[in-house]
């Protein structure tokens, strides 16, 4: 029997296609198989740490790039009955796809997250996914890399915190790439103190953790009499840090997990000073997942506007605030490609300022018609406009 390709409903930019259309469209790609470099780390129970290497460089296990003509999927089979007669195409049955048949529960998947074996980030994923196998990724691109290139089913990236703000460099990234998110988790950040085992709070004379962690837990530090602070790129790094050059007189800030996986003892639990201290976390996919309205839903979208046209912000916004769709979030970032726009052009010298690009999270899902209407007056004035994902919202108690 010949086999099916799967079909795939594509969120692309307003110029190659709308926004609203994007979810009646269909395509196939066929599967593509890049290796990444691995690295081990002391994590039994995770998949090696994966860094980013040469486009077609041998993987680790001695297999190159897969035949590409060998895994292309054949055509679609005829069906011998007719097929049943539809006035308006819009309302064909949508396909399902592989990312709304995955297991909530993980069983099978692969799952990235940035950071050492023992980061929250694994922790987020694991929340998101229970039974996933997580594997650690050197840095945030490389995690969206596997996913694209099939090392990995999904990815769990952070994306904000409640003390720290947005992670820009991944709004940047998703931008880049091309991934959806298909979820949200948030994660209550309860950060620890540890060392080796024997060492006493008042034997230590520094600290090291991610600058973000060091910042929240400032005040508890000081007051611990812990003066000197070490930034690291990774919570978990310092722990495994800690632990592999047996430091005696240097602790670490990381999760109790780290503690756990690197062998380091607790010397004080929940020292960050704002006790309420969240990371919300997205979960991507290389296919988008079937919105739906039985439940709630978030629409995450970036929009670039003209540039010589005033209140051009306000107009945008009121498409919604018109159709009571709720905006929970605005993110401005520089607009990379168009770094400036001309604000006046009557002057002699025109003025010239920043250029940007606005992220937003609306309180709707993409099957709801006044999502797809309020989508589709924005593409009429805004000259690029892409849905990054529409998908069930995380509602769990943290």
């Amino acid at each position: 029997m010949a086999s099916m390709t799967t079909p795939r409903l594509p969120f692309l930019p307003a110029r190659t296609c709308s926004a609203a259309a994007a979810f009646s469209s269909l395509s196939s790609s066929p599967l593509q198989c890049c290796p990444v470099k691995r690295t081990s780390v002391t994590n039994a129970n995770s998949a090696p740490l994966l860094s980013t290497s040469r486009p077609g460089a041998p993987a680790a296990d001695g297999v190159g790039a897969a035949d590409l003509n060998r895994l292309r999927a054949s055509a679609m089979p005829v069906a011998d009955s007719p097929l049943p007669a539809y006035c308006n195409p819009h309302e064909l049955p949508r396909p399902l796809t592989s990312a709304a048949l995955m297991e909530s529960s993980g069983e099978g998947l692969k799952v990235a997250y940035q950071g050492f074996p023992g980061a929250y980030s694994e922790s987020a994923a694991k929340k998101a996914y229970p039974h996933c196998q997580t594997v650690p990724c050197e840095h945030f691109d490389t995690a969206f890399q596997a996913v694209e290139n099939y090392t990995v089913d999904r990815a769990v990236l952070s994306l904000e915190n409640t003390l720290g703000g947005s992670i820009h460099r991944n709004y940047d990234l998703l931008l880049r790439h091309e991934l959806h998110i298909v979820g949200d988790v948030r994660l209550a950040v309860r950060h620890c103190l540890l060392a080796n085992r024997g060492v006493k709070i008042g034997n230590l004379r520094s600290v090291m953790s991610h600058p973000q962690a060091l910042a929240q837990c400032e005040h508890t530090l000081t007051e611990l009499g812990i003066e000197q602070r070490q930034a690291v790129d990774d919570t978990a790094g310092a722990a495994k840090l800690v632990t592999e050059q047996m430091l005696q007189d240097t602790g670490a800030v990381a999760s109790s997990l780290a503690a756990e996986l690197y062998g380091l003892d607790i010397l004080a639990e929940n020292i960050q000073d704002e006790k309420e201290n969240v990371t919300r976390f997205m979960m991507l996919a290389r296919e988008p997942i079937v919105p739906q309205i039985d439940k709630p839903f978030k629409t995450s979208i970036v929009f670039s506007l003209e540039d010589w046209k005033p209140a051009q912000l306000l107009k945008a916004l009121a498409i919604f605030a018109l159709r009571d769709i709720n905006l929970t979030k605005i993110e401005s970032r520089p607009h990379k490609k168009r770094p400036f726009r001309v604000a006046d052009d009557t002057f002699s010298t025109p003025v010239k300022y920043f250029n940007y690009l606005f992220y937003v999270d609306l309180e709707a899902s993409m099957a709801d018609q006044k999502t797809l209407k309020a989508l589709g007056n924005l593409e009429e004035f805004a000259p690029f406009v892409r849905v990054l994902g529409s998908y069930p919202t995380d509602v769990s108690e943290v």
